[in-house]
């Protein structure tokens, strides 16, 4: 799991970066730099939905995961215990959307999915160090806007990482196969993008009451799997 730790140290180390840089920086381009992520996350979530639909053999899938994670989250509310955990600790409503953000940025992706399986299958951790490269300079620009609270990220990655990693080194590797990781990838481009657009401020889209969207293409292809070993 060498990669997986240098992954979520990159994030440690580009985060405090960033912290640093943060207490030199004038109050006045902290919005300019707010706007700026949230253009980001808006192009980044796009990016990764529309390069993965056309390679996708269930086109309807995404839109059933986003109906289905929306209704579980809101009725759960996922997204308000989430921000009272944050306001608990002392946190802004800023830092709430800066940790969603982040974590999706960090968590859905090719390289943080596939990443792991190979480290596990085949030992190469090339695409988890390429990777943690890309977090590195995330995280600063992360840090110097949101502040310290998002070194939280690095462990919720860590997680993330490592339990596909295990799944991938004792049980299945099959099970992450490039169909799963493109319906994934396209529900959370949407979840990323969403989060750009609450960032801009152009609506106040509670994107954390549509994370148990990602589990909805997970749950799909275990359905699948056990019908056809049937």
């Amino acid at each position: 799991m060498i990669g997986t730790l240098v992954n979520a140290g990159a994030i440690l180390i580009g985060t405090s970066i960033g912290c640093l840089l943060k207490g030199g920086i004038n109050k006045k381009y902290e919005g300019a730099l707010f706007t700026a992520m949230g253009l980001a996350a808006l192009g980044i979530g796009l990016e990764n939905a529309i390069n993965n639909l056309p390679k996708s053999h269930y086109p309807v899938l995404f839109i059933v995961s986003l109906a289905i994670g929306a209704v579980l989250g809101t009725s759960w509310q996922v997204d308000a215990h989430f921000n009272q955990l944050v306001a608990s600790r002392g946190g802004k409503s800023q830092l709430s959307k800066g940790l969603v953000t982040g974590i999706l940025l960090y968590c859905i992706g090719a390289l943080s999915i596939v990443g792991p399986v190979m480290a596990a299958v085949k030992g190469d951790q090339t695409m988890l160090f390429t990777n943690a490269t890309l977090d590195l300079v995330s995280s600063m620009v992360f840090g110097a806007s949101f502040g310290w609270g998002m070194l939280f990220c690095a462990p919720v990655l860590f997680c993330w990482q490592g339990g596909i990693y295990l799944v991938a080194k004792f049980f299945s590797a099959d099970f992450f196969s490039a169909p799963l990781v493109t319906e994934i990838s396209i529900v959370g481009g949407f979840l990323i993008a969403t989060t750009g657009i609450s960032l801009l401020k152009l609506r106040d889209i509670k994107t954390l009451d549509f994370l148990p969207s990602l589990l909805v293409p997970v749950l799909f292809f275990l359905v699948k799997d056990l019908i056809r070993y049937f």
